[in-house]
C-alpha cells in the first residue's frame, strides 16, 4: 500500500531522506532485482507468468517496457517498439530471460470504432490471442482467425491487466474510453485478473518531482492526480503506481529504477497470486 504524508510510512523503506541515500537507493534497487531475478511461478505447468499491457496511444506503454527492461539492463533499452500486432516481450537481466512476459497490445482510442475492439483485449487476457495477430479496428477476432487459439492453456493466459496511462492527460479521459474499459474491466474480474494502473509522467505534473522522485510520495498533487485516476477507472489506489518512463535519458537512473522495479514487483506477485487460485475460477 502507498501512503502518504506520514514521516514514518512504509514507504519510507523505498524513499529514504537522509544523507545515505544514494548507497540505500542502489542497495534497494539490488535487492528488488534479485527479488525478480529468483521469481518463479507458484503452478508447475507455468514457466513464465504473462502480463498484458495495455493504454491509450501516446500513454507509455511501450516506453514503460523499454524503461523496465532498462532497469535490468543498466543501459538505456528500446527493443518494445509501436505495433498494431499482438506481440509478446521477454524481459532479460543480463543473458538471463526473466520468468514473466509482457503482452503488448494496440493503443486504445476514444472513438468507439477506432482503436482495438474491447472483445480483442478480452480475448488476449484469456490466451486465445496468438502472438502475430494484427488488431482490427472494426472487427474482434474470431474463432474461425488463424491466430485465434481456441484451448489456451494456463501458459497462454495472461493474469494481470497493467494499463498504462499518462498522469497530464488522465483528467481528458473521454467518456468512450471510460466505458470500454469499464467493458473489459467487468468482463476480466468474472475470472479474478487483478487490475493495476501504471501511471507515468508523474514528473511533469509535479515540479517538485521534477526536481527530485523522491518526494513523489509525499507530493499533494502526485496524491490528488492518484486519487482522481481511481475515481475514473475504479481501481483503489493500492493498485496504482506512479513512475516516470525513460524518455531522452542516455543513462539509467537509480531513482527512476526503483520505482519502475517496486511497480513491477507488486505487478508480478498479484498475477503469481491469480495463477495460484487458478483451481478456485
Amino acid at each position: 500500500m502507498v501512503i502518504f504524508y506520514s514521516r514514518h510510512s512504509q514507504y519510507d523503506s523505498i524513499v529514504p531522506h537522509n544523507k545515505t541515500s544514494m548507497f540505500y537507493f542502489n542497495r534497494q534497487k539490488k535487492c528488488l532485482k534479485e527479488k525478480l531475478e529468483n521469481f518463479s511461478p507458484s503452478h508447475p505447468d507455468v514457466k513464465d507468468i504473462k502480463i498484458l499491457v495495455a493504454g491509450q496511444i501516446g500513454g507509455g506503454k511501450s516506453s514503460f517496457i523499454n524503461s523496465v527492461d532498462s532497469a535490468f539492463q543498466g543501459r538505456i533499452s528500446s527493443r518494445a517498439l509501436v505495433y498494431s500486432y499482438a506481440s509478446g516481450f521477454t524481459i532479460r537481466s543480463g543473458k538471463k530471460t526473466l520468468p514473466f512476459i509482457f503482452k503488448d497490445t494496440m493503443g486504445l482510442e476514444s472513438p468507439v470504432w477506432a482503436g482495438p475492439q474491447t472483445e480483442d483485449i478480452i480475448n488476449a487476457v484469456f490466451g486465445h490471442v496468438k502472438d502475430g495477430y494484427k488488431f482490427n479496428e472494426g472487427q474482434a477476432i474470431t474463432d474461425k482467425d488463424q491466430h485465434f487459439n481456441c484451448d489456451p492453456n494456463l501458459s497462454d493466459q495472461s493474469f494481470c491487466l497493467v494499463y498504462v496511462i499518462a498522469a497530464d492527460t488522465v483528467e481528458y479521459t473521454d467518456d468512450c474510453l471510460l466505458d470500454k474499459l469499464k467493458i473489459i474491466r467487468q468482463r476480466i474480474s468474472e475470472k479474478g485478473i487483478p487490475q493495476v494502473i501504471v501511471m507515468t509522467k508523474m514528473d511533469e505534473v509535479c515540479p517538485l518531482v521534477k526536481k527530485s522522485l523522491r518526494k513523489m510520495f509525499t507530493s499533494k498533487k502526485i496524491k490528488e492526480k492518484m486519487e482522481l485516476c481511481s475515481a475514473k477507472l475504479g481501481v483503489p489506489l493500492t493498485n496504482i503506481f506512479p513512475v516516470k518512463n525513460y524518455h531522452n535519458e542516455i543513462n539509467t537512473d537509480d531513482d527512476i529504477d526503483v520505482l519502475l522495479l517496486k511497480a513491477l514487483e507488486q505487478i508480478v506477485q498479484l498475477a503469481d497470486d491469480r495463477l495460484e487460485d487458478t483451481d478456485s475460477y
